[in-house]
């Protein structure tokens, strides 16, 4: 029986959330034999998410460290996969998204010349700098790849412009419907007890992330401004601001919203809670990239606290609007959606373009499909 020997690469939390039902498809199929290798590229975070999905990587490159830099955790990738490749030799390396560990690790696969699988291909802005570095690690990814599953049909038609021939590129949908439906669950309990005691019912809830590296200084100065005079000029306005463990943010948040009344700042949830958390929010406004995936399929509206984004399907799909870091205009958006019912409606019950959650299943019998393998 001709058999698929594959590794599953990917180093931080949101990868890993992505990738996680892709392995656990992977698992079911006898003739491919799938390794998992981590690079810890965020450690404690990609962690939390493993033991929610009961994954065990088979490798280990636990590259973080502090202040780390670009150049050092591709650096660090690319000698740890080095030796793993030598020693395995795989057929398929799978790597996910646009993170640094995700090029360096189809870049260590291309000097291997070992066939590379790109999972939520074809994202762009065609602004490499923004997002940063991501913009860049996907394009660059895409380029080495040879099989790229693409979310959308807009993220095929990116790759086909790009001239990426048309039978190496699978829509899919994206993975992470496939996770969401293992984590969000009826009723659910938090273990942060602070969230219990929120009141979910008679509140408008509003779940914030904010950190990415292009929006350090000002931008996240402009947000937090932002976010504490829609709390003050909103009485039925309750926030959760999720702050990411980098002192950067998190020194910046502290100092404009610490103490303010229904303002919570709390580090960031597990996967679990975050997306039950997104359940039960009023609406979602951050400068995420999974999170417009992923609060559209709860029927959740977000903001987009940067001025593009790489995943136009949800706006033209109206799930997501851009507000940019511009204090006023986030304001002036936000208290749209708090004040106006119509609009806040309309954006809650469009339909996500991300999927059906089969997305794995798809990724799974494309893999066969391209090795020839027929059950």
């Amino acid at each position: 029986m001709k058999k698929i020997k594959s590794i599953t690469i990917f180093g931080t939390r949101p990868e890993a959330i992505k990738m996680a039902p892709l392995i656990k498809e992977l698992e079911k199929i006898e003739n491919i034999e799938n390794k998992v290798c981590v690079t810890a590229q965020h450690r404690q975070m990609l962690d939390q998410v493993l033991e929610l999905f009961k994954i065990k990587p088979d490798f280990d490159l636990n590259i973080m460290k502090s202040k780390q830099t670009l150049t050092g955790i591709t650096t660090r990738v690319l000698h740890g996969l080095e030796d793993i490749f030598e020693e395995e030799k795989p057929d398929l390396v799978i790597v996910h998204g646009d993170t640094t560990t995700t090029f360096a690790g189809a870049l260590a696969a291309f000097y291997k010349k070992i066939t590379v699988g790109h999972v939520e291909a074809g994202l762009r802005t065609y602004d490499k700098y923004f997002p940063f570095p991501e913009e860049m690690n996907r394009k660059l990814t895409g380029a080495i790849a040879d099989l790229h599953f693409a979310p959308t049909s807009g993220s095929k038609n990116n790759l086909l412009r790009e001239g990426v021939p048309e039978d190496r590129i699978f829509v899919t949908g994206n993975t992470v419907i496939d996770a969401m439906n293992f984590t969000v669950e009826k009723g659910y309990v938090f273990n942060n007890n602070e969230l219990n005691k929120i009141d979910y019912d008679h509140k408008k809830v509003i779940m914030v992330t904010a950190h990415r590296r292009e929006n350090w200084g000002s931008g996240i100065e402009n947000i937090c401004k932002a976010l504490k005079k829609i709390v003050q000029d909103n009485a039925e306005v309750e926030l959760i601001y999720l702050v990411h463990l980098n002192p950067i943010v998190k020194d910046m948040v502290y100092k404009i919203l610490g103490g303010v009344s229904r303002v919570h700042l709390l580090p960031p949830l597990d996967t679990k809670e975050t997306h039950n958390l997104m359940n039960r929010c009023y609406m979602v406004m951050t400068d995420s990239g999974g999170l417009q995936e992923e609060a559209p399929h709860l029927g959740k509206p977000v903001l987009v606290l940067r001025s593009v984004t790489e995943r136009p399907e949800a706006i033209k799909a109206g799930t997501v609007k851009l507000a940019g870091t511009d204090k006023d205009n986030i304001v002036k958006m936000a208290n749209e959606l708090i004040l106006n019912s119509d609009e806040y409606n309309m954006m809650s019950r469009s339909i996500n373009p991300y999927g059906d959650g089969r997305a794995s299943k798809r990724i799974t019998a494309a893999i066969l499909q391209y090795f020839d393998i027929l059950i």
